[in-house]
């Protein structure tokens, strides 16, 4: 299942999202979103985890939480169209 993650802090890195995924379940990617000229992170990632179950109950304990002093955003991604 892939997942947004959103309202990230700016110093997060990819690293230290896998570490916070990875309490919940198997993590096969993160990937954070950074702006192309500057290459400053824009807030937000996509984390792909290979157990549909895994990524529910991470997404459902996530959601809401505190992380660097900022309430994620943790839902299932929509498709890009």
């Amino acid at each position: 299942m892939n997942i947004y993650i959103g309202n990230l802090s700016y110093n997060v890195k990819e690293s230290d999202l896998i570490q916070v995924l990875e309490e919940y379940g198997t993590v096969n990617s993160v990937k954070l979103i950074k702006d192309r000229e500057t290459g400053r992170s824009k807030g937000f990632a996509f984390a792909e985890m290979p157990d549909d179950a895994q990524a529910a109950n991470t997404i459902k304990e996530l959601n809401g939480a505190q992380y660097d002093n900022r309430t994620m955003v943790v839902k299932e991604a929509r498709p890009r169209f």
